[in-house]
C-alpha cells in the first residue's frame, strides 16, 4: 500500500490469538485502515482512553484470558457508543445473543475469512456516516434527528448503539408499516439477512425496553410473525 495514501478508518483489533491478530492487522493495514491490535480486555478498555488513537470501530473477540470480550463490552458500553463487532469462537449462538444484548452491533463467528471482516467493517463504517440532509423523524412522544444522530422518547434521551438507531429510523420512516427483517438487517447492520440471524430481535428487544422505560406513552414496536417488525403510535399520539 502506498504510504501517502489517506487512511480511511481506525480499527481497534482485541485478540488474544496474537498469530490471528497479525494477520487480520496486516490484511486492515493494506486495505487502507490504521489497526491497533491489543490482546486482552484490559489493554482493549486502556486503548479506548487513549486520546492518540480514536477507534471507529472495535473489533471484540469473546474468549480472551482475564476479562473477556463479553465483560470489556459490558464495562465499555457506559461511557463509549462506537461500533462494536464481536467474534465470536465456533459462532456459538450464547455468546452471539448475550454480546448482542450487552450492546455489540454485529457478531462474526470465527475462524472468518479477512474479506468478510472488512466487508462488516466498512458497513458499520457506512451506516454510522452523517447523512447529506438532516432530518427529523417524529411519531407521538418519539423524536429522532438524523443530522445529530439522536433520539428522545417524552423529551428523555435515549443512549442507542449504533445499530438500534439505524433500526430505530427505518421503522421511523415506515411508521405503521411492517418491515421485513431483511429490509431492517441491510438498513441497521449494513449487510445480509443470514439464515437462523437473531440480531434483529434482539436488537429489537433492547429497543423495547429503552422506549419502555423512557416514557408509558411510547410508540410500541410489534412483530407480525413470519414478516417483520412495525412501529405503532403510542397511547394519546
Amino acid at each position: 500500500m502506498n504510504n501517502s495514501a489517506p487512511v480511511i478508518g481506525n480499527i481497534l483489533l482485541a485478540d488474544d490469538d496474537r498469530a490471528l491478530a497479525a494477520l487480520l492487522a496486516e490484511y486492515l493495514t493494506q486495505e487502507g485502515f490504521s489497526v491497533r491490535a491489543v490482546h486482552d480486555g484490559d489493554a482493549a478498555l486502556g486503548a479506548l482512553n487513549d486520546a492518540s488513537f480514536k477507534p471507529d470501530v472495535l473489533v471484540l473477540d469473546v474468549m480472551m484470558p482475564g476479562r473477556d470480550g463479553l465483560d470489556t463490552l459490558q464495562k465499555l458500553r457506559g461511557a463509549h457508543a462506537l461500533p462494536v463487532l464481536m467474534l465470536s469462537a465456533r459462532g456459538e449462538p450464547l455468546d452471539r445473543v448475550i454480546g448482542l444484548e450487552l450492546g455489540a452491533d454485529d457478531y462474526l463467528a470465527k475462524p472468518c475469512l479477512p474479506r468478510e471482516l472488512l466487508a462488516r467493517i466498512k458497513a458499520l463504517l457506512r451506516r454510522g456516516a452523517t447523512p447529506v440532509a438532516s432530518q427529523t423523524l417524529e411519531v407521538g412522544v418519539l423524536k429522532l434527528s438524523t443530522g445529530e444522530r439522536r433520539a428522545w422518547c417524552d423529551g428523555v434521551a435515549l443512549e442507542l448503539t449504533g445499530a438500534e438507531f439505524a433500526l430505530l429510523q427505518c421503522l421511523l420512516q415506515h411508521v405503521g408499516a411492517v418491515v421485513d427483517k431483511a429490509t431492517l438487517t441491510r438498513e441497521a447492520l449494513g449487510r445480509d439477512l443470514e439464515r437462523y440471524d437473531r440480531a434483529i430481535d434482539v436488537h429489537v428487544s433492547r429497543l423495547r425496553q429503552k422506549l419502555s422505560t423512557a416514557s408509558d406513552a411510547a410508540p410500541q414496536i410489534e412483530a407480525v410473525r413470519g414478516a417483520g417488525y412495525q412501529l405503532l403510535a403510542g397511547v394519546g399520539a
